[in-house]
């Protein structure tokens, strides 16, 4: 009951971004404008937060038990995606994006100082390659990504179950399911991005837009940095 609630809410939210009236529509340029500042916004949030609030960060999480940690991390995430989700208000909806961006943040901040810069540095600049490939893809050929959203959702239970029951009952630690993950987000970048064109130019879904598309980038960086960091 509480998965079809938590899908429903989301079915709800895709009516709610086609029906929006014509008084809230933006021109595509400023659609679009608004859409890539905010998502350069998330990114530049969680750089600054690595680059001058590391030490901190892990100092204030060392002394955090698993409690804590599902605290600062998965239940602002939770929330924030819920209200983007929920919200038709544009400011809400920044909220949302705010309390995904900054846990997200703070995870980097633990995780990258203790990786060297050249796997840091490798994985970013794959990252920006495989996004602006991806964009070019989508605007290239919007109706074959448009297609792949449930393939894409079923096939991100699956690796995410998977990658558990490996994991945690097998001791499984290869990279198998890292680069399962880097072609599954490298493909909801292209749908994300293809389906904000289709979506009414609205300042609601262009913040929530970015949202969907900030999480397809930042959990393909993370699994680039996977995969360098095993091979290193």
């Amino acid at each position: 009951m509480a998965e079809a609630t938590f899908l429903d809410t989301f079915n709800d939210r895709k009516k709610l971004r086609l029906q929006s009236g014509e008084a809230d529509r933006l021109s595509s340029r400023t659609f679009n404008l608004v859409l890539t500042g905010l998502l350069v916004y998330g990114l530049l949030v969680n750089t600054v937060m690595v680059y001058y609030f590391s030490y901190p960060l892990m100092n204030l999480m060392a002394g955090m038990g698993f409690w804590g940690m599902l605290l600062i991390f998965v239940a602002p995430m939770l929330i924030g995606v819920f209200m983007a989700a929920k919200s038709d208000n544009p400011l809400i909806s920044f909220l949302g994006y705010n309390l995904v961006v900054l846990p997200i943040g703070v995870m980097l901040a633990i995780l990258i100082p203790g990786l060297p810069a050249t796997i840091v540095t490798k994985a970013m600049l794959l990252t920006a390659m495989v996004t602006a490939t991806m964009m070019l893809l989508a605007a290239i050929k919007p109706a074959f990504f448009l297609g792949l959203g449930r393939t894409l959702g079923i096939a991100l239970l699956i690796g995410i179950i998977a990658e558990l029951v490996a994991t945690f009952l097998l001791g499984y630690r290869g990279e198998l399911f890292d680069w399962f993950f880097v072609i599954l987000f490298s493909g909801y970048i292209g749908y994300d991005i293809a389906k904000s064109q289709a979506y009414p130019k609205t300042l609601d879904n262009a913040v929530d837009s970015a949202l969907d598309i900030y999480l397809d980038v930042i959990n393909l960086f993370i699994r680039l940095l996977a995969i360098l960091s095993k091979r290193n």
